[in-house]
């Protein structure tokens, strides 16, 4: 039997007695238990992992081959933004070095074919839940968690659904492998007449929304006279401006709005970036915290704030803020660490416009599809080196810097625990010789210190004469530091887990993480964030990981990394003498 010859660059391959046909510059390698090996050497690496950040999700990824999977979540968050099966399909054949199994084409088509088989729409003063195939409605009506959300059934087709069932059932469906399309509109907060004030205000300077934001506020929105617009996620990375789409999503929509945020630190940016890019006045826009109780047309809160119980068992106090005004829109910030508490609060506003702000849709408790379900599908998302190549966000090197115990921690840890052995690696004294090194191998920039344990942290900021920030830090001698930080006055600034998100220190460039939560992507993601503002001259950003040489902290960095990779930032090790 002799091979056939081919065009330069392709072979045939012998496979069941058929031909085959290899691609040899092709990255990727798409297997039937529906994972995709993705080659970083090759030339078109880019162009895969670019590709295939529209509808698979990253599994792990060392140096040379990374790992991908096609789950029923991201196939359903593509076809909710507007990929179709044989869109996927073709990019999938078109990047495969070899014949992809028949197998992941029919999982692709199943899985896109699912999102709009069941329709939520408007009948009357009632919902109805629509299927194209009453066989469908059968299936559904068999389902024990949903069949008592389900009422009477109005045609084969179609059965009617209380208002009040609404978030509760698109949530056990989606549960449950069947995702349900919200076309069913949203009622109309109270009007709030706004624009953006786009020259800048009184000593502002002019500025202007980029593409990608009015590209995100646009696929928030829907196109006019869509009926699936008005609810979903926005991932934009840290520093591309994710509180401007939000404020242009707000004045778009012309609602009265609430915006839940992370932390009081949070909420005055929002506050403050509201004042300065609209032409609301302070008498608009108020505060919802510990300190002050204001409801106004924009109201700013926090994810705290709202799930606080005056004990144990009762319920949260606030609540009632959700249901007291008539709000036309929900922000969501970081949308990710959206408390479980707040889901079940969020199944009973399906009635009202919710946009979600992330840099990452990952979660670490498994939620992904109450996002999905309860908040929306995934509108907007914009790879990370995309818009650093456009020169919107920073140019970043990643490096994991591994750090050798001493004799005595190393003879400490062998016969630890598994939770103590992570203490005892995060806290590694050695960690104290590296940060020196690093400080004074960038003189003149501004870093901040990042890490997870209090006395760890403290330690070095005493040592090292460093401003320390954490959550027991007084609100007021934290926007000092802040302040300080912003206006170069202090060079190095250490932050415990409250530097992890929402915090606007633009001027950073350089991050140390001495110690990180296990193995959390999510804070990855965010500390990485800390330093991608974008920077007039060398808009180069350095984000250094202290990892403890041959203990569980290496696996579980690697783990952390995941996130950082798929969006394209490989980590160069370097080894601590």
């Amino acid at each position: 039997m002799t091979e056939r010859a081919l065009p330069v660059g392709r072979r045939a391959c012998l496979r069941y007695g058929e031909a085959m046909t290899y691609v040899p510059d092709n990255p990727l390698i798409v297997q039937s238990d529906h994972t995709i090996l993705l080659e970083t050497q090759g030339p078109r690496f880019a162009e895969g992992r670019d590709v295939l950040l529209g509808f698979a999700e990253l599994v792990k990824s060392p140096e040379y081959i990374h790992t991908w999977r096609l789950t029923p979540l991201s196939l359903w968050n593509a076809a909710a933004a507007g990929h179709d099966a044989d869109s996927i399909i073709e990019d999938i054949t078109r990047l495969a070095k070899y014949p992809v199994p028949d197998s992941v084409l029919q999982t692709v088509r199943l899985q896109i074919g699912r999102y709009g088989r069941l329709r939520l729409v408007r009948d009357g003063d009632f919902l109805a839940l629509e299927v194209d195939d009453p066989v469908d409605l059968q299936e559904i009506r068999s389902l024990a968690p949903a069949a008592d959300l389900i009422g009477e059934p109005l045609s084969p087709r179609a059965a009617r659904v209380a208002p009040r069932a609404r978030g509760e059932l698109k949530q056990i469906l989606t549960s449950l492998g069947h995702p349900v399309q919200d076309l069913a509109g949203y009622d109309d907060g109270d009007p709030l007449e706004m624009k953006l004030a786009l020259d800048g205000g009184s000593g502002g300077e002019p500025w202007s929304l980029r593409d990608y934001q009015v590209a995100a506020v646009d696929a928030f929105h829907g196109a006019p006279g869509a009926m699936d617009g008005g609810s979903g996620v926005v991932v934009l990375p840290c520093g591309a401006g994710k509180t401007l789409v939000g404020i242009a999503a707000m004045v778009r929509l012309g609602m009265r709005t609430l915006i839940l945020c992370t932390g009081r630190t949070a909420l005055l940016q929002w506050k403050r970036e509201i004042l300065a890019r609209t032409n609301l006045t302070p008498s608009q826009v108020g505060e919802f915290s510990a300190e002050v109780k204001e409801l106004k047309p924009v109201t700013v809160t926090t994810y705290q704030m709202l799930t606080w119980r005056p004990s144990k068992n009762a319920v949260p106090a606030h609540f009632r803020l959700f249901h007291e005004a008539s709000w036309g829109l929900v922000i969501y910030d970081e949308v990710h660490l959206l408390p479980a508490p707040i889901f079940r609060e969020s199944a009973w506003l399906q009635a009202r416009r919710r946009l979600g702000l992330t840099a990452t849709l990952v979660r670490e408790d498994g939620h992904e599809t109450d996002v999905f379900a309860l908040v929306g599908p995934k509108r907007f998302d914009m790879p990370w080196k995309r818009l650093e190549h456009q020169g919107w966000i920073a140019a970043a090197r990643c490096v994991e810097v591994r750090v050798p115990l001493s004799p005595e921690d190393r003879a400490r840890y062998v016969v630890a625990g598994k939770r103590a052995q992570h203490g005892l690696a995060s806290r590694n004294a050695r960690k104290g010789a590296v940060l020196a090194e690093l400080l004074e191998r960038h003189p003149d920039a501004q870093i901040l210190v990042l890490g997870t344990y209090l006395d760890q942290l403290e330690f070095l900021a005493r040592r090292f004469s460093l401003p320390v920030v954490t959550g027991k830090t007084p609100a007021s001698e934290r926007a000092e530091h802040f302040a300080d930080f912003r206006a170069g006055r202090t060079r190095v600034l250490a932050l415990s887990k409250v530097g992890n998100a929402a915090i606007d220190l633009p001027s950073a460039s350089v991050a140390i993480q001495i110690s990180g939560s296990f193995g959390s992507r999510q804070e990855e993601a965010q500390r990485l964030g800390r330093v991608l503002r974008k920077k007039e001259g060398d808009n180069e950003a350095i984000f250094y990981t202290l990892v403890s040489a041959d203990t569980i902290e290496e696996q579980h960095a690697a783990h952390r990394q995941l996130f950082l990779t798929e969006q394209g930032y490989p980590y160069r090790i370097e080894l601590a003498s």
